[in-house]
């Protein structure tokens, strides 16, 4: 869906217009992916706007530009006052999306990163359902892509980085022209890794399984350890596993999460249907929860929200 303008984008310090937050064509991050991102919402509760787990988000871009070797100009509260300062400056009354982004700029062009100046922007938007709103209520269809996520050791999946992506934008389409809403990614020994954005979970015989991420392959999820601890509280078994794609198809029930994709069931992998094809009662007391604890409605997880 087309991003929605707000009013303002903070750009390197400053709130700047939506129109004016621009870059020049020859930035680095453009042409070589040099660059970390996070992705955070910011939730409509009874006290006002509250950005969910604000600070452990802004913690994983501070490890990911440590990882990818970017020195980055602000340090974690800084980071955090931007962010807050980002909500204050536009209508976050319903909820909004925010989209801090640590990239390389306009400097001398070359595979060398060094000689490039770092900018940093956090710029925010509403945003609805990732998936939409009937997979959300009714699940989506998900395909085991033919693009395998990155080795660790080829592109460090640990961080966000904005060229890592081109991995996930790929299976994306694949799944897309195939008639799919999301695809689903194996890691280089064959062991399902994550969606091209979100974590994966399974339920069989009523315990909560998911991959570990560092195993996997795949991007600690901020909403994954949300819904672990969010299980555990509910009094699920909460289990790493590795995975195989024939897991899934014999899965009881399967959700994604990640910020985007909050918790969105799963109902069919490769054509099979995941359980009775329809979201699972485990699922949706998972989903429920979740969506309580970001709008303030669970006071023992008030601790993850910051309040305007």
């Amino acid at each position: 869906m087309p991003v929605k303008p707000t009013s303002m984008v903070w750009m390197d310090g400053k709130l700047v217009d939506w129109d004016k937050a621009t870059v020049h064509i020859l930035t680095h991050s453009l042409h070589y992916g040099t660059g970390a991102f996070e992705g955070i919402r910011c939730y409509a509760t009874a006290r006002g706007p509250a950005v969910f787990r604000l600070r452990d988000h802004m913690q994983r871009l501070v490890n990911s530009c440590k990882v990818l070797l970017i020195p980055l100009p602000y340090d974690l509260d800084e980071l955090v006052d931007a962010a807050m300062e980002v909500v204050r400056a536009n209508d976050a009354s319903q909820g909004i999306y925010l989209r801090p982004l640590v990239y390389l700029g306009y400097g001398e062009m070359g595979v060398n990163p060094l000689p490039a100046p770092v900018n940093v922007a956090i710029a925010a938007w509403p945003w609805g359902a990732y998936l939409g709103d009937e997979g959300l209520a009714s699940g989506v269809s998900l395909k085991v892509s033919t693009w395998r996520r990155h080795d660790p050791n080829a592109v460090p999946t640990v961080a966000k980085s904005t060229g890592g992506y081109v991995n996930s934008a790929l299976a994306k389409l694949e799944a897309i022209n195939g008639g799919y809403d999301e695809a689903i990614m194996l890691g280089p020994d064959g062991t399902v890794s994550e969606a091209s954005g979100e974590n994966v979970f399974i339920v069989k015989g009523g315990h909560v399984i998911t991959p570990q991420p560092s195993v996997a392959g795949a991007l600690p999820g901020i909403t994954q350890h949300s819904v672990i601890e969010i299980a555990r509280d509910l009094g699920y078994e909460v289990r790493f596993e590795a995975l195989l794609r024939t897991d899934l198809y014999l899965a009881d029930e399967m959700f994604l999460t990640g910020t985007a994709a909050e918790v969105t069931p799963v109902r069919a992998v490769d054509d099979r249907s995941i359980g009775f094809g329809k979201p699972g009662p485990i699922t949706m007391e998972l989903q429920r929860t979740f969506f309580k604890v970001v709008h303030g409605e669970v006071p023992q997880f008030d601790h993850w929200l910051e309040y305007v």
